[in-house]
């Protein structure tokens, strides 16, 4: 999508932090204390990316999850911006920025803390995923 064409499409916050590497208040997202079995996929091109059953309370005010749906499906980049080191994390088709990946998740899990920005994804509960064609990603609910 074209820049238009994404203004058209998103809300303001969803370009600002998918675009323009922003991130939403903490504790302002609608997923963060979502509790509803379904997937998370790329607000801009609606590739997978996190399944609920990874998603945890991490106390932190975004949703955070243990990993990925498929490890493929995300791109990791170091980023030195605010004067901190962190590995930012952006969907690999439509290179949408999606948060930050921390090592103090739980150890039990893979000790990672996948940070995301509520703005930069759409839920698809599991109901849905057949209409919506995402019937694949059943299995991960059986």
């Amino acid at each position: 999508m074209d820049k238009d064409q994404l203004l058209k499409e998103l809300n303001d916050l969803a370009y600002k932090v998918t675009q323009e590497n922003a991130t939403e208040p903490p504790y302002s997202s609608i997923y963060n204390d979502l509790d509803q079995e379904g997937i998370y996929v790329d607000v801009v091109s609606g590739e997978p990316l996190f399944s609920s059953k990874d998603k945890y309370d991490a106390g932190c005010g975004w949703p955070s999850f243990t990993k990925p749906i498929d490890k493929n499906i995300v791109k990791e980049h170091f980023d030195y911006s605010h004067n901190m080191h962190r590995i930012e994390v952006r969907s690999k088709v439509a290179d949408s920025h999606l948060g930050h990946v921390f090592t103090d998740g739980p150890t039990s899990k893979g000790g990672l803390r996948y940070c995301i920005n509520g703005a930069a994804l759409r839920f698809v509960a599991k109901e849905d995923l057949e209409k919506e064609g995402y019937e694949e990603y059943l299995k991960e609910f059986e």
